[in-house]
């Protein structure tokens, strides 16, 4: 059969095993939830792929929880940090919202790490079973990270926590009613170890193991060498996820562009030093076109704006093939300038946060860093420079950490940026004058 066809054929027996419920031919939205501290923004290339085969871009819906750090105890309130409670109401409301809008009866939930404890909790707690046809949990915490009495204490991390015996606590760890699959790292995931190095409590035993994430009752997937954000966000989860979903292996995994992409996102801050995704008024984003090879701006500012109410940075006409740097002013931060890869697809997410003050080091001449929020770095698994030469800040081992920094003499011309096939090219900015670069990676 012709992969098109079969493609469609798939698509459709998606839709149709739906129809009756759905009253339409459409496929059932699908609700995307993030992990502990991130944006929706961490979803991009989950939804250009899902795209690219053909799933309408009018029922993907990425969630963007308003506190998304996890408090340390769930029972004790903490600024800008979010319980257990609050994450899951803002989930069914979501939900509640999507359901509205597309008259569809039930979603699909697909969630990272603490994201999964949010679906999980929602769907035993906050009537989402009802609510719910299937639960794709990436990288989820299903048994905490640590099954303690002493570390971690009343937090919904610790597999002896309340919270986490609940949800346990189903026969089959799953709900009847609802189509649950798990997706696992086999070994590489830093939250799924049997000793607590990535914890901050090295010869610790854990009381877990790689296959933590797994649950009984659920379909699973374990994908070789990949670590705890690849388990939602790499091409292998996609295929996956698609997978669970549809029955069938999708037609592509490389991201087809658009002939133009529009753009616009959430620019956010930081509240008691926690990330939050609450949009701030009164930012300023300028972009500039630059040269792929030395990060040069090709004259002035292709698009400005300042924020709203609401945050929003957007609507700008993007060339799918150009790379840009976006210059993000805000009162009391280190103003960031972000360098990134060509967008080959439209977004309603392209998040941004600025660099925090406490990184806005005056003592070097320039500061640049480098990060990958869909992943972390793994040395001897991955090809990473910055400033062409291999960090040093990054250690070997489980992959554990998502960003590298590089000072620089305001002198040093281009500073490019390379993790495996993707290099970006970034330029130094003052230090002294509350400046800093910094390469976000979008593979």
């Amino acid at each position: 059969m012709p992969a098109i066809h079969r493609r469609t054929l798939i698509m459709s027996t998606l839709a149709a095993a739906t129809a009756h419920a759905q009253g339409t031919s459409a496929p059932p939205p699908i609700v995307f939830v993030h992990g502990n501290g991130d944006t929706a923004g961490l979803w991009l290339t989950a939804l250009w792929r899902f795209e690219t085969n053909d799933y309408p871009r009018d029922r993907l819906f990425a969630l963007d929880l308003r506190y998304p750090l996890a408090r340390t105890r769930d029972d004790t309130p903490q600024p800008g940090r979010s319980s257990t409670h609050d994450v899951m109401e803002q989930l069914a409301a979501e939900v509640t919202r999507v359901r509205a809008a597309t008259g569809a009866p039930k979603v699909i939930l697909v969630a990272q790490s603490r994201g999964g404890n949010t679906v999980r909790n929602y769907l035993k707690n906050g009537g989402g079973a009802a609510q719910a046809e299937m639960a794709v949990l990436c990288g989820a915490t299903n048994h905490g990270v640590i099954v303690s009495d002493k570390y971690l204490v009343g937090g919904e991390f610790n597999g002896a926590s309340s919270f986490m015996i609940d949800l346990n606590a189903t026969p089959g760890e799953v709900l009847p009613g609802v189509r649950f699959a798990t997706i696992r790292s086999d070994h590489d995931d830093k939250y799924a170890q049997p000793v607590g190095t990535y914890l901050g409590l090295p010869g610790v035993p854990t009381g877990v193991s790689f296959d933590a994430p797994d649950l009984r009752g659920a379909t699973k997937f374990v994908l070789p060498g990949v670590d705890h954000r690849e388990t939602g966000y790499s091409p292998e989860a996609f295929a996956a996820i698609y997978g669970f979903m549809t029955g069938g292996r999708p037609r592509a995994i490389a991201i087809a562009a658009e002939p133009r992409s529009m753009l616009t996102g959430k620019v956010s801050g930081f509240e008691a030093s926690a990330p939050t995704n609450i949009g701030i008024q009164g930012a300023s984003v300028t972009i500039f076109e630059v040269s792929p090879d030395t990060g040069e701006r090709r004259g002035d500012p292709v698009y400005m704006k300042t924020t709203g109410a609401d945050g929003l940075w957007g609507d700008f006409a993007a060339d799918p093939k150009a790379a840009y740097e976006f210059v993000l002013a805000i009162e009391n931060y280190p103003t960031t300038h972000f360098y990134r890869s060509p967008f080959p697809r439209s977004s309603a997410i392209v998040d941004m946060r600025p660099q925090p003050p406490a990184d806005a080091d005056k003592s070097a001449d320039a500061v640049i860093y480098m990060t990958r929020p869909r992943g972390y770095y793994g040395i001897g698994r991955d090809t990473i420079t910055l400033g062409g030469r291999i960090p040093t800040d990054i250690a070997p081992g489980v992959p554990s950490v998502a960003s590298t920094r590089l000072a620089a003499g305001l002198d040093a011309g281009p500073i490019p940026g390379r993790f495996n096939a993707e290099t970006i090219v970034a330029r130094p900015w003052p230090a002294r004058d509350g400046h800093v670069s910094v390469i976000e990676l979008t593979y």
